[in-house]
């Protein structure tokens, strides 16, 4: 197969057991007895796939997961010897894929490599991610549609969504009301000046207490974020 699988849990015979099975499958297998190693590894060697322990010594299973998450999204299977719901829920919503409970059988433990491996790089999970938007000190998040200006999250309606989406894939760029129009609201511009008004300055008024922090007006023209 060729795909790369860590194995990140501080019991040898775990690590070995996994290994042998894994290897059998004809995949290559690297080891980390702890979490700062795996956080090493997991920079260094690039896998495709991260089977990871919780409770390990330097660095916990779940932080290692956090920090995983901030730049990749290869499939992760928690193995862990805490099968209560409230843990394996919390290893989900860090970014696990998949949980499995020690002690475990090895051949689930590879059927669930096997179907992790699958859907991820066969079936087309294997998606890019999409980066922020940035734009001073707001960001954008084109798959959540979660505008932040710093660490605060803006809340912001479809229409309000569309329209700022707009202005910072295009920061300082000129807009005209049949553009931000057609853009927000998705239908043919006719004469909503006033709607487009309106918006504008919910808008400004959800992203600074100045007005004219973010959207300048540039009469007779339309609109446009300030860079």
């Amino acid at each position: 197969m060729g795909y790369k699988i860590l194995i990140a849990d501080d019991e040898p015979e775990i690590r070995n057991l996994l290994r042998l099975y894994l290897e059998n499958e004809s995949y290559k297998v690297i080891e980390a007895a702890d979490g700062k190693a795996a956080l090493s590894l997991l920079h260094r060697e690039k896998p495709d796939l991260c089977v990871l322990d919780i409770m390990m010594p330097e660095v916990d299973g779940y932080h290692v997961l956090q920090e995983l998450r901030k730049e990749s999204n290869i499939p992760v299977i928690i193995l862990s010897a805490k099968d209560a719901d409230s843990e394996k829920i919390l290893g989900l919503n860090l970014g696990a894929d998949d949980y499995l409970s020690k002690p475990f059988n090895p051949l689930e433990a590879v059927a669930r490599v096997n179907s992790n491996i699958r859907r991820f790089y066969s079936l087309g999970a294997n998606e890019t991610k999409v980066e922020l938007i940035k734009v001073r000190d707001l960001s954008l998040d084109p798959e959540s549609c979660i505008l932040k200006k710093g660490d605060k999250t803006i809340e912001l309606t479809s229409v309000e969504y569309k329209i700022m989406e707009l202005f910072m894939t295009h920061p300082g760029k000129v807009f005209t009301k049949q553009q931000i129009y057609e853009s927000g609201w998705g239908d043919e511009y006719i004469i909503a000046d006033n709607n487009i008004m309106v918006c504008i300055s919910k808008l400004r008024s959800k992203l600074d207490d100045d007005p004219a922090a973010y959207i300048k007006t540039l009469r007779g023209l339309g609109y446009r974020l300030e860079v």
